[in-house]
């Protein structure tokens, strides 16, 4: 399958639209609420900053840069219009701020034109991210800092026991919505590779039980794939989903994801080196 978020211009309306819903959703939720300010908590960076998001979507976190004391100003980018307009929306109003169209593996900017590059679950949906890493490096200035968020997708579950066939969904969505679901393993190498120097990397466990909330937008999104490939029918598609919203019913849903932060820093040149 294609990772639909490399080609959500692509899509139809309608699917755009809940893929931006879907954004909202996971950036209300508690749970990646927390694990976002434990990312941006590690982030060592001196006031006046001026900050670039790559692949901002919605402007989930591009809003939350933007009420810190810390930036200046924050320029958003992202390849699909649509999650754009929703970000512009959203962010009527907020000083600093800026969202423009623009492939992170062709920055429209000039070099170090920015203290600190941000990737928040952007990597895993990037083919070719090294090139990605390299843009970021020279658009930023010496000494700035590169710190990326991202889930290691190939963890993620709802299975509360062998052959749990919620888990069906799980996977397909991860097949057809991340290109990369390992990515955040070869990170640290892919960063020290580009020339930068590894600060911290961390480790955030994201569980979600009770109600279900993001988790549910996962196996629906992957019923609703397995369906379109004819891998199963309309109704087994919609038992599925029921049978999601029964277990949240019960108290007895679980799903899980673990996600990893890490960031880095371009190494200041010494005085009289070339």
């Amino acid at each position: 399958m294609t990772d639909m978020w490399a080609t959500v211009a692509d899509l139809d309306d309608a699917t755009q639209r809940r893929l931006a819903d879907v954004l909202e959703t996971r950036g209300a939720d508690p749970a990646q609420r927390a694990m976002r300010e434990a990312f941006l908590a590690d982030i060592a960076f001196d006031g006046g900053a001026d900050v670039l998001e790559v692949g901002c979507g919605t402007g989930v976190l591009t809003r939350v840069l933007a009420g810190r004391p810390e930036v200046r100003a924050i320029t958003g980018v992202d390849l699909a219009p649509s999650l754009l307009d929703r970000a512009r929306e959203l962010a009527a109003g907020l000083p600093g701020v800026r969202f423009e169209r623009a492939d992170g593996r062709a920055l429209p900017f000039p070099d170090e034109a920015f203290d600190l590059v941000v990737f928040d679950s952007t990597l895993s949906h990037i083919p070719e991210p090294r090139r990605a890493l390299a843009e970021s490096a020279r658009v930023l200035r010496p000494g700035g800092r590169i710190a990326a968020f991202d889930g290691d997708y190939a963890t993620a579950t709802v299975a509360l026991a062998d052959h749990d066939p919620l888990q069906a969904c799980v996977s397909a969505m991860m097949a057809g919505s991340v290109t990369d679901r390992r990515v955040m393993r070869r990170l640290p190498a892919l960063l020290r590779d580009g020339g930068l120097e590894l600060s911290s990397t961390r480790s955030h466990g994201f569980a979600d039980t009770g109600e279900g909330g993001y988790m549910l937008t996962v196996i629906d999104r992957g019923a609703d794939m397995l369906a379109a490939a004819a891998t199963i029918g309309e109704a087994l598609a919609a038992a599925l989903k029921a049978e999601a919203r029964r277990r949240a019913a019960e108290g007895r849903f679980f799903g899980h994801i673990a996600y990893v932060s890490v960031q880095a820093r371009k190494p200041v040149t010494p005085a009289g080196v070339a």
